[in-house]
């Protein structure tokens, strides 16, 4: 019998409350565009206010860690809230290396290459998720490298290789404010206050830190070359048999 319910209100009480969420508006994802907002704003004053910079860049680094939590705890997860969270760090990061890159002319070019190698191993890394129909990119098949997926299985393995990659990142940047030869601070915007040896002692911790994130992203590339070369042949090979069998 007719009840009068349309084909739309069929759809609707079946999609259920799914018809009514907004994933541009899940908790989430309004702290990446959070994320965003502070990484801007870190850019506007970082030539002249360096501790309000770093202040508002790495608030905007640790929410990284925090939307993660909420995506699990409020049932939000979505790619959209993946990519951007990605597309965040890339971008931040880049930022980040660009300025370094003006402020230490002589290692101008390994900033570039490590802006390069972030790129491209993420890029390759997640393209090759999708095509290969990974469920998510933090999902590493056995087939792939144990250490890629130890860093992405275990959060606080991959928080202490994020946090230090960016500290390292963040005690260069302030470093650039102290003349190198006394020690000490010259730049006006900086603090006097400001210790300049635990800049140094920031910069000796997290290096090695951040070279075996450098070490990680250099594999994750490799991986995925793998992963899609592997994915290429068996297509390649897929279509030989479709063609022997119409033949």
């Amino acid at each position: 019998m007719n009840n009068g319910a349309t084909p739309r209100d069929a759809h609707a009480a079946a999609t259920g409350s799914s018809a009514k969420e907004n994933v541009f508006l899940f908790v989430p994802n309004l702290i990446g565009y959070a994320r965003v907002v502070l990484a801007v704003l870190s850019l506007l004053v970082m030539t002249d206010r360096p501790l309000l910079c770093v202040a508002l860049y790495c608030v905007s680094c640790l929410l990284d860690a925090v939307d993660g939590n909420a995506a699990r705890y409020f049932d939000q997860c979505s790619r959209f809230g993946a990519v951007l969270d990605m597309v965040t760090d890339r971008s931040t990061t880049t930022c980040m290396l660009c300025y370094l890159a003006t402020a230490y002319p002589q290692f101008a070019v390994a900033f570039q290459l490590l802006i390069s190698l972030d790129f491209s191993s993420h890029y390759m890394h997640m393209y090759s998720s999708l095509v290969t129909g990974a469920a998510s990119h933090k999902l590493i098949a056995k087939s792939r490298s144990a250490i890629l997926r130890a860093y992405y299985s275990n959060n606080n393995v991959l928080f202490l290789f994020c946090a230090g990659n960016e500290l390292y990142f963040v005690a260069l940047y302030l470093l650039s404010f102290v003349n190198a030869s006394t020690a000490t601070v010259t730049d006006a915007s900086l603090p006097a206050w400001l210790p300049v040896s635990a800049l140094y002692w920031l910069a000796y911790i997290s290096f090695p830190i951040c070279a075996g994130k450098q070490l990680i992203s250099v594999i994750q590339m490799v991986g995925a070359s793998r992963a899609l070369a592997d994915k290429d042949i068996a297509e390649r090979a897929e279509k030989r048999l479709a063609a022997q069998h119409r033949d």
